[in-house]
C-alpha cells in the first residue's frame, strides 16, 4: 500500500516510518526541511508544509492511506490556530486525491471535562479531519513514554534535578501512559485492519497512575529519591515558569502540558484489542527503555558537540 506520513521527523512519525517500510508498504514522507529527515532511504521524501496548501498535492499522488501526526504546540501561543489551518489544508488535499483512509493520533480526555487548550486543540483537529471524504481512524492516547516525548522529557528532567518537587494539586489526576513502541504497533496495526476504518479507539498502557506516581516511579527507575508536595496555590502559569527555570523545556511547551494535568486521561474502553494484538509494556519497563535510548542519543551527540 502507498502510505503518506505527515510529521515524519517528529517523535512518533520518525519511529512509525521504519515500521511501515519493514511491513512492506510504499512510504511517502512529507517534510518541511529535507535535511531533517534521517529515516529509511526506501521512503520517498516530498518537501511541503501543511500550512501551505499549494505545496501539498505532490505528496498525495497515488497515496491510498495517510497518517496525520502533526501538532503545533512547539510553535508558541497561536498553536491552536496553526493546528486548525494545517488540518483543514490536509483535509482539502486528501479529499481531492486517491486517499481512502486517514489515521490520526489524538489525545484522550472527555470534552465535558473542559479540556485544556492543548487537549482541546487535539480534539478540534480530530473533528476537522472527520469532515474529509475518506474513512478516518482515530487513536486517542495520553502521555506517550519514550525518548523524545515532550511530556516524558519534562518528567525525566524534573526527576533528575530535584529531590523535592512543589507541584499543582492536579498532580494527583489519573493518567494512563503508554509506551511509544506500543503506540507505533497500534498505528501499524489499524492500517492493516480494514475493520478499524471509520472508527475511534482509545489506547493506553497496562498501568493507571497519577502524575505524582509517574514522577515517583520514574525516580525509582533512575535510582533517585523524590518527594512530591502538591499545593493548592500553584497556578499553571507559575508552574510553567518554574519548569522552564529548572529544565530546558520551553515555557510555551510546558504551560499547555501542565494545564492538561487537570484533565483525567484514562481509557474508557479497550475495543482496539479486538482488532490489533499488542503486548502492552508496563510503565516501569517503558521508562527504563526511554532512559536507555535517551542516554544512547546523548552519547552519539557528544562527539558532534566537541
Amino acid at each position: 500500500m502507498r502510505v503518506l506520513v505527515t510529521g515524519a521527523t517528529g517523535f512518533v512519525g520518525s519511529r512509525l516510518v521504519p515500521e511501515l517500510v519493514a511491513a512492506g508498504h510504499d512510504v511517502v514522507v512529507l517534510v518541511r526541511d529535507r535535511s531533517r529527515y534521517n529515516g529509511p532511504a526506501d521512503a520517498e521524501v516530498v518537501v511541503g508544509d501543511l500550512l501551505d496548501y499549494e505545496s501539498l498535492p505532490p505528496a498525495f499522488e497515488g497515496v491510498e492511506a495517510a497518517y496525520y501526526l502533526v501538532h503545533s504546540m512547539h510553535s508558541g501561543s497561536d498553536f491552536e490556530e496553526r493546528d486548525r489551518r494545517a488540518a483543514r489544508n490536509f483535509v482539502d488535499a486528501a479529499s481531492g486525491s486517491s486517499v481512502e483512509r486517514v489515521i490520526y493520533l489524538g489525545g484522550l480526555g472527555e470534552e465535558r471535562d473542559h479540556l485544556s487548550k492543548h487537549l482541546r486543540s487535539r480534539r478540534e483537529v480530530e473533528h476537522v479531519l472527520e469532515s474529509g471524504s475518506y474513512a478516518l481512524t482515530t487513536l486517542r492516547a495520553a502521555i506517550i513514554v519514550g525518548a523524545g516525548s515532550a511530556s516524558f522529557d519534562m518528567i525525566r528532567q524534573l526527576v533528575s534535578r530535584l529531590p523535592v518537587m512543589i507541584t499543582p494539586r492536579w498532580v494527583r489526576t489519573p493518567c494512563q501512559p503508554i509506551a511509544i513502541d506500543d503506540v507505533v504497533a497500534f498505528l501499524v496495526g489499524v492500517l492493516e485492519s480494514e475493520e478499524t476504518a471509520g472508527r475511534t479507539f482509545e489506547i493506553g498502557g497496562p498501568d493507571i497512575l497519577t502524575y505524582q506516581e509517574m514522577l515517583e516511579r520514574t525516580a525509582r527507575v533512575m535510582g533517585r529519591r523524590l518527594r512530591v508536595v502538591p499545593v493548592p496555590v500553584l497556578s499553571p502559569e507559575l508552574s510553567a515558569y518554574w519548569v522552564n527555570f529548572v529544565t530546558d523545556v520551553p515555557k510555551s511547551v510546558a504551560r499547555p502540558l501542565i494545564t492538561g494535568l487537570r484533565n483525567p486521561v484514562v481509557c474508557s474502553e479497550n475495543r482496539i484489542h479486538e482488532f490489533v494484538d499488542v503486548d502492552l509494556t508496563p510503565f516501569d519497563a517503558a521508562v527504563e527503555q526511554a532512559l536507555t535510548e535517551d542516554a544512547a542519543s546523548r552519547d552519539r551527540a557528544a562527539p558532534e558537540a566537541n
